[in-house]
């Protein structure tokens, strides 16, 4: 099994590299922007000893102790066979 965790900034945190970079992108020329917003992203390769429900369990316990600071960070993920 592998999952996928997504680490970003909680919404009311402000975020002055995902600002840096929807400003370089709009001096570029790209249209339709209204907001970029950066994060960390993590690919975790599981063995076979977890069964469905434990993987979760774990993954999102990694997630939360681990891979994010709760105070300003906010994370999903999601996992596959």
């Amino acid at each position: 099994m592998k999952a996928f965790v997504y680490v970003s900034l909680k919404r009311s945190v402000l975020d002055p590299q995902g600002k840096t970079i929807e400003g370089a992108l709009r001096k570029m020329g790209y249209q339709g922007l209204q907001d970029v917003r950066q994060g960390k992203f993590f690919e975790l390769t599981l063995d076979g000893g977890l069964d469905r429900a434990q993987a979760e369990a774990e993954v999102g316990r990694i997630a939360r102790d681990v891979l994010t600071n709760p105070v300003i960070e906010e994370f999903r993920y999601s996992i596959e066979e």
